[in-house]
């Protein structure tokens, strides 16, 4: 298994999640109820999203996008956060 890339994992993010989510350092999120991708580690370890990034991200808001990612992508985006801790 090659090791995560998180610049993959950053492009991924911006395709899918800047819309709403901040997904640097500093900017706020789009939609101010989307926590901002840096906090996350704050509430929870991302690991803890694996599962839900393979099985299909599903939230109890409708205007969230249901996605889902193939293993490569879940580990890119995965050190992706990890690099925003």
């Amino acid at each position: 298994m090659e090791a995560a890339n998180i610049e993959q994992g950053r492009r991924l993010a911006l395709v899918y999640c800047a819309g709403c989510h901040a997904i640097d350092k500093v900017s706020p999120s789009p939609l101010r109820i989307a926590p901002p991708f840096r906090n996350l580690h704050k509430r929870y370890p991302v690991e803890t999203l694996e599962e839900a990034l393979a099985e299909g991200i599903i939230t109890g808001h409708p205007s969230m996008p249901q996605f889902q990612f193939e293993a490569d992508q879940i580990n890119d985006f995965i050190a992706f956060l990890k690099s925003l801790e």
